[in-house]
C-alpha cells in the first residue's frame, strides 16, 4: 500500500517510461492533479504498438487494429485530449471456424484512429511532455528520488517516483542495470507470457472482393486479416490489406528473413482468401512484444516503498482499453492517501 509519512516524501515530480496509451493515460491523469510529469520515450514518437508504417500515399496500421470503449472513463478520456483523433471502423468482420467456415463478428462499435492509428497517441501526446529518442537504461537512487540514466550516458531528474510502462522484457532488464533485483525477478513471469508477432501488409492496385475487411483464420500461419484501406479516413489508390501472424508461428519464425516471412504469409493469405494475384508491393515488421497470453492479470504494480509502478495493457485484458484501466488505476492507487 502507498503511505505516506514523514520519512516519505510528498509526490510531486514524476518520470513515466514509455508513450504508449498506458504512459500518456498516466501522464496526463497525473498532471490533472497537479504533478509534474517528463515522458521518456525510446522511439521518435509516441504510440508503442498503436504503430503504423508509411508507405505510398499513406500509412498502414501494423499494430493494434482497431479499439472497443467499454469503460465510460477510457471514453471521457479520449474526448477530452484526443477529440477528433478516432472514428468508428463500419467494416465487416467475420471469423472462421475449426471446421472451416466463416461467421461473423458479434455486433460492436470497433474504433480505429483516422487518418491512422497513432493519430490518436499524437494527440493525446499535444499535452504531455515527452522527451523522444531516449532510451533509459537504468534507474539511480539518490536519497529517497529516482536519477534516470539513458544509453547515451545522460542524466535526468531527480524524480520522486517512477512509472514503468514498457514490455516486461525491457523493464525487467531496466530493473536488472538499475540492481533492483528482486523487482527484476518478478517481471520474468510476465515475460514469458508475452507473444511475438510478425506483421506484413500487402498493396493491391486492383482492390479486392473480399465478404470480411477484418477476418480472424483458422490458419497454421495466419491469426489476423484486415483491409486498411476501408478504414476511414484512408485515402488509398488501391487496397492496403494487414497481415498478422499466429503467436506459434511468429516464435517459431523469430530470427527468419522478412523476406521469407512475407513470402510465407502472403501464401497463407492467398490460401485463406482465395485470391489468385500476387500483391504489387508489401512491407513487414516484427513485434517481439506484441500481446500477453492469459495470465494473472492485477491491473497494475505499485512498489510504494520504492516509489515505482507500472502499468501496461498486459497486467489488464491486452486491449488498447486495458492500456487506459492499468494506468488510471495505477494513478488512483498512487493519490488515495
Amino acid at each position: 500500500m502507498f503511505n505516506q509519512t514523514d520519512q516519505m516524501p510528498v509526490i510531486r515530480r514524476i518520470a513515466i517510461v514509455g508513450s504508449g496509451m498506458a504512459g500518456l493515460s498516466a501522464a496526463l491523469l497525473l498532471q490533472e492533479q497537479n504533478h509534474e510529469v517528463t515522458i521518456f520515450e525510446k522511439s521518435r514518437g509516441p504510440g508503442g504498438r498503436m504503430a503504423a508504417k508509411r508507405v505510398a500515399g499513406g500509412s498502414v496500421d501494423i499494430g493494434a487494429q482497431y479499439f472497443t470503449i467499454r469503460n465510460p472513463a477510457f471514453s471521457a478520456f479520449l474526448n477530452r485530449y484526443a477529440e477528433g483523433s478516432f472514428r468508428p471502423w463500419p467494416g465487416r468482420f467475420g471469423y472462421q471456424t475449426t471446421s472451416g467456415q466463416w461467421e461473423p463478428f458479434p455486433q460492436e462499435t470497433r474504433y480505429v484512429g483516422a487518418p491512422r492509428m497513432t493519430a490518436i497517441t499524437r494527440g493525446l501526446s499535444t499535452a504531455a511532455d515527452v522527451q523522444a529518442q531516449t532510451r533509459i537504461y537504468s534507474l539511480v537512487r539518490q536519497g529517497q528520488q529516482w536519477l534516470l540514466n539513458d544509453t547515451d550516458g545522460e542524466s535526468y531528474g531527480p524524480f520522486d517516483a517512477v512509472i514503468v510502462t514498457a514490455p516486461p522484457a525491457q523493464t525487467r532488464d531496466m530493473f536488472s542495470n538499475s540492481r533492483l533485483t528482486a523487482l527484476s525477478d518478478q517481471m520474468q513471469d510476465h515475460v514469458s507470457h508475452i507473444q511475438p508477432c510478425w506483421a506484413t501488409a500487402v498493396y493491391f492496385r486492383q482492390a479486392l472482393e473480399q465478404p470480411y475487411d477484418g477476418m480472424r483464420c483458422q490458419n497454421p500461419i495466419l491469426d489476423w486479416i484486415a483491409n486498411n484501406s476501408s478504414k476511414p479516413g484512408r485515402d488509398d489508390s488501391g487496397q492496403w490489406w494487414v497481415l498478422h501472424a499466429t503467436p506459434q508461428w511468429s516464435r517459431e519464425h523469430e530470427n527468419t528473413s522478412a523476406d521469407k516471412v512475407s513470402a510465407a504469409m502472403i501464401e497463407a493469405f492467398k490460401k485463406v482468401t482465395g485470391v489468385t494475384v500476387c500483391p504489387d508491393d508489401w512491407i513487414s515488421h516484427r513485434w517481439l512484444y506484441a500481446k500477453s497470453s492469459p495470465t494473472e492479470q492485477p491491473g497494475f504494480r505499485w512498489y510504494g516503498d520504492q516509489r515505482i509502478g507500472l502499468a501496461g495493457d498486459w497486467l489488464s485484458g491486452g486491449r488498447v482499453e486495458g492500456a487506459f484501466n492499468s494506468a488510471s488505476g495505477l494513478v488512483a492507487h498512487m493519490l488515495a492517501d
